[in-house]
């Protein structure tokens, strides 16, 4: 072999190093600690759905699986950044929140550099999908929504409200009733929904909108009270709360589903894995035990009808987004 063969011999050698070793990586999946970003504080629904996902996925694939709280930006953004620059090798995920679509729209509406794409994400399965909640603390003096709605209308912007941040999902869920109920509420943006929910029970606020397991165990302490629910039905861990469809608001309808989701470029023997995992997770008794104790029922969806859902819901909520406009 001459020098010129030896070279291009040489150059060569990368790439087919690249194609033999990616399937045989696959196969191996996983070989090292696996991350999973959680984009909010521990005490919020994507921290609900990511500890007990992430022991027994730990299990089923045979190497730890670390939560790590990636707070940040408003609504989870620095989190989701991160998990869309992350290497595509499945050993980095992201287990977060509907306002996934909610926050580069956002962006946009402010002119600002768009932190991440919806399309830099591959969905692997849907875990929770509970209605949003507006609740307020168990002193207050509204024992309806409507009650709520006549004070706010007397007192223009001086009701507050807590949120995960500007446009994350609670965010978002408040300004939807309050353009629906035409009031005009004062925004408290916190770091994550954990946060939030500290804020309304140290006074700090006098509102929320939060997923039932966020919220079920201060209902059950007597420390807050809930008047309504975002949701299409009434749900069974709250069966007395009317929905705001059936208080006559009928535009109102918001769910803070939890996913997980991995980058668009994973190879696809990973992203199976993940996703065969993911179904031994999701009917694990451990699992199911946990959300039935924080209040949420299991809502697993696979990929493909995961994909349809997450397409259909960050339509209506970009709209929404749209319709809401500049507010902080």
């Amino acid at each position: 072999m001459n020098r010129r063969d030896l070279l291009r011999a040489a150059a060569a050698l990368p790439l087919a190093q690249s194609v033999i070793s990616r399937p045989a990586f696959a196969q191996t999946y996983p070989v090292r600690n696996i991350t999973m970003i959680v984009p909010f504080p521990a005490g919020g629904q994507a921290d609900l759905a990511a500890r007990p996902v992430a022991m027994v996925l730990e299990r089923i694939l045979g190497k730890p699986v670390i939560v790590d709280n990636r707070a940040g930006g408003g609504g989870g953004s620095v989190g989701n950044a991160a998990a869309a620059r992350a290497e595509p090798d499945g050993y980095t995920l992201l287990m977060t929140l509907s306002s996934l679509a909610v926050l580069p729209e956002a962006d946009r509406l402010f002119e600002r550099p768009v932190a991440y794409e919806v399309s830099q994400f591959m969905p692997i399965a849907r875990v929770l999908a509970d209605p949003t909640l507006l609740a307020v603390p168990a002193s207050a003096p509204w024992k309806t929504a409507q009650d709520f709605v006549e004070d706010a209308k007397k007192r223009p912007g001086q009701i507050t409200y807590g949120s995960s941040g500007p446009y994350g999902t609670l965010h978002v869920a408040m300004e939807m009733f309050a353009n629906s109920a035409g009031i005009k509420l004062l925004h408290v943006p916190f770091r994550g929904a954990g946060p939030a929910l500290t804020a309304i029970l140290s006074g700090t606020v006098q509102a929320i909108a939060a997923a039932p397991g966020t919220l079920k165990p201060q209902v059950d302490d007597g420390k807050l009270r809930v008047l309504g629910n975002c949701g299409a039905q009434r749900i069974a861990s709250f069966p007395d709360v009317p929905t705001f469809q059936e208080l006559g608001y009928k535009d109102v309808e918001m769910y803070i589903w939890a996913g997980l989701f991995a980058q668009s470029a994973l190879p696809a023997p990973i992203a199976t894995r993940l996703r065969e995992a993911m179904a031994q997770v999701m009917t694990s008794p451990d699992v199911l035990k946990s959300f039935d104790a924080s209040g949420s029922l299991v809502a697993y969806q696979d990929a493909p009808a995961f994909s349809q859902f997450v397409a259909a819901d960050s339509t209506r909520l970009i709209a929404a987004v749209r319709k809401i406009g500049k507010v902080e």
